[in-house]
């Protein structure tokens, strides 16, 4: 079990971290910690699988990567494991998901990219087609971002 301790850490790691050289020092303080008791706290929970990784949220489309689109494959049952571990081998793919197939719309891997074109990604799109032999895929570009968030865990009312 989490201590509300634990929690608190947790909401302020979940948050941009300090603009600071020592950024868990400044977390520590906030807290009432040293700042080896937080890296310790954080080890802990990265050993543990509470936490999979730490890294930076980039805003692709303030960078210039306004195509983005969900590529949606068709891909027979006994060939999903290899063709979504080829898939999300490619460094352009951020996300790649199976998803059960529906019957009208009877796609089970999902991915997404992000590209300056549409046009660079179609041209993606068959590169990875031709990688992984699946021809039955389609791309579905968003046409607006309503929201934008990392999930958020202990959220205080």
């Amino acid at each position: 079990m989490l201590s509300e301790l634990d929690k608190a850490l947790i909401r302020k790691l979940q948050e941009d971290l300090p603009v600071h050289p020592q950024p868990f020092k400044i977390i520590a303080e906030q807290l009432g910690m040293s700042e080896e008791q937080v890296l310790k706290k954080v080890k802990e929970f990265k050993e543990k699988g509470y936490i999979r990784r730490m890294g930076a949220a980039l805003r692709h489309r303030r960078m210039g990567l306004k195509a983005n689109p969900m590529i949606i494959w068709q891909v027979p049952s006994e060939k999903v494991e290899e063709v979504g571990q080829k898939l999300a081998s490619f460094p352009q793919v951020t996300h790649c998901y199976e998803r059960p197939m529906l019957p009208k719309l009877p796609y089970n891997i999902y991915t997404m990219i992000h590209a300056e074109t549409e046009e660079q990604c179609f041209q993606l799109a068959k590169e990875m087609s031709q990688v992984v032999g699946i021809e039955n895929y389609r791309l579905l570009f968003s046409e607006k971002e309503f929201k934008k968030t990392s999930m958020r865990y202990f959220v205080e009312e």
